[in-house]
Parts: structure tokens; C-alpha cells; sequence
């Protein structure tokens, strides 16, 4: 299968309400991908299979993920304040993007302009994510919610460049977020 899209992960905190889960990040990122005034393109993963209703089986929809991750070059996993430590589906999604498909993740914490010491923010962390950067078998770069750094990091860090972050608690230098104009 040819590896071409992101897939991005967040917590429902478990409500179908849009208004009251980080689903509206996940429309941030598609809206500036549809932007025409907005340099930003990614090929999102959860587009390139059959879509999944809330009523779909609980097999179907781990079946659904699955062929979306196997057909992903990188992993982009958006983190805040609700994010659960050990509920849904987001603690599976980091188990097979890590262990299955060695998927570089792109972490994403709105709220922030700069991620200077990804540790202090691991109050954050899901729990599959946490055993994942502290064992070191993750790869990931630290960022904000950001257009610039996620874009850049959508770009550089895949699996079809074999390009991955450096370690478990990779960032950016301030120099680069100097260029993109966020310090």
C-alpha cells in the first residue's frame, strides 16, 4: 500500500458533540487544507477509506483505523488539557502506529506557541503514548497547534523518507520557530 497520508488522532472525550471534544482541531487542519489562501496540504488518511458512522461496530471501525494507519507515512496526535490517559480508541491508535507501522508522531498541543521542554507537558500524555517515550521506542517531535511547525513537521518526519524525529522528546530549535515567526 502506498504510504501517503497523515493520520491524525485526538480525544473524543467520549461525547459525539463536536462542540465538547478536540474534533474541532481536526476540522482546523482540514479547513486550512481546503484554504485556497492558506499555504497548507496534507493528504489526510481518514479520507482515503470508507467512512465509519457512530453506529458502526466496534470491529468495524478498529478494522477502518487500521487500513488508515497501514496507509499513513506519519502519525499526528493533537493533546490538550481533556486529553484522557486511558479511555477510547486514541490509547490503540498509538499502540499501532508505534509497535505495528513505526509511525513517526507529530505531537500537537493547542494552547501554545512554543514547546520548549516536551517533558513538563506530560501530565498530557495518554497512557499508551507515555510507556511509549519513556521505554524510547516512539519517535516524536513536540509542537505547538500551529500551522507553520505542523506543516513543516508533516513534511519532514515520515516513513517514506525514513526521517523521524530525534528520540522520544524531539523539538523544534528556537531558530526555527524565530523563522516562523512565533518567538
Amino acid at each position: 500500500m502506498n504510504r501517503t497520508g497523515t493520520y491524525v488522532a485526538f480525544d473524543g472525550q467520549g461525547t459525539t458533540d463536536p462542540t465538547e471534544s478536540d474534533i474541532h482541531y481536526y476540522n482546523i487542519l482540514k479547513a486550512w487544507d481546503q484554504s485556497g489562501s492558506i499555504d497548507f496540504k496534507f493528504s489526510n488518511s481518514h479520507e482515503k477509506t470508507y467512512q465509519v458512522r457512530d453506529s458502526s461496530s466496534s470491529v468495524t471501525l478498529l478494522s477502518r483505523l487500521e487500513t488508515r494507519l497501514s496507509a499513513s507515512k506519519n502519525f499526528l496526535l493533537i493533546i490538550t488539557e481533556k486529553t484522557n490517559y486511558d479511555r477510547g480508541i486514541l490509547n490503540w491508535e498509538i499502540e499501532k502506529a508505534v509497535d505495528y507501522y513505526n509511525l513517526p508522531i507529530i505531537i500537537a498541543y493547542p494552547g501554545y506557541s512554543r514547546i520548549g521542554s516536551p517533558e513538563k507537558l506530560s501530565y498530557m500524555w495518554p497512557k499508551a503514548l507515555a510507556e511509549r517515550i519513556e521505554n524510547r521506542q516512539a519517535h516524536c517531535i513536540h509542537i505547538p497547534f500551529k500551522k507553520e511547525p505542523i506543516f513543516d513537521a508533516i513534511g519532514q518526519f515520515s516513513v517514506v523518507n525514513a526521517k523521524y524525529p530525534q528520540g522520544a522528546l524531539g523539538r523544534y530549535s528556537d531558530a526555527a520557530y524565530k523563522s516562523w515567526g512565533l518567538l
